[in-house]
Parts: C-alpha cells; structure tokens; sequence
C-alpha cells in the first residue's frame, strides 16, 4: 500500500470519529509489516479520562489480533502530532525506522517515531 492511500484510509477513518465534546476528529491508519492495515478513530467520554485516540485504537485492534510487526501509521485530522500517549504506546510495538504520516490538506509530512519521542520509556533502559 502507498503512502497515499494509507492516508486517505485515516482522513476516512477520522469521519467515524465520536467527539461530540471537543469536535476534534482524528482517524488512523497503521500499516503492518504483513500488509494488513488497521484503522481507528478518536473515541471521547463525558469524562475526558476514558477518551482514547485514534492511533491507540488502532494499535490495539491490531495487538489484539496477535500482529505485532507495524511499519507505519497514517494520522489525519487536527493537524497536530500524535499525543505523548499515543507515541510511548507506538514505542512499545513499533522499532526501527517506524513511520508516522501526519495529513495535511496539501499531502503529508513524513516523520520518524524517534523524531517525536527521542526518549521513551522503556523497560529494557
């Protein structure tokens, strides 16, 4: 799947999004090194606390499935990086050169996990 396609698949993801409290609707889209790909949007609750991201999502769905291997993720809606959260859970499953594409209405912006979190939280430090 081209990188192109993978976004269009989180801007698609981020129009099922349930964020009737602060109208930000993201969506994602992570690739596995398998081919398959998982999306996710933003879930939000009347008590902030248990709101959960769309990357976690699709994170999850895909863990939850036993895959494991991940080689990117699409991220669209807001504009902004994926939140501390969201990358230490990406550092937890994504090694390597891991891939985080943030859409913009011209295209996207290619960046590294590292790049957004140079220093995560890791049992193994």
């Amino acid at each position: 799947m081209n990188d192109k396609e993978l976004c269009k698949l989180a801007a698609h993801a981020a129009k099922r999004s349930y964020s009737p409290y602060s109208h930000f609707a993201v969506g994602a889209a992570l690739l596995c090194k398998n081919g398959d790909v998982y999306t996710g949007c933003n879930i939000e609750n009347g008590a902030f606390t248990p709101t959960v991201c769309a990357e976690r999502v699709a994170f999850f769905k895909a863990v939850s499935d036993g895959v494991r291997d991940f080689e990117k993720i699409a991220v669209a809606g807001g504009g902004c990086p994926p939140c501390g959260v969201c990358l230490q859970v990406m550092s937890e499953f994504a090694v390597g050169g891991f891939e985080i594409l943030l859409v913009k209405d011209d295209g996207f912006e290619r960046h590294t996990l590292g790049e957004l979190l140079p220093l995560s939280f890791s049992l193994e430090k």
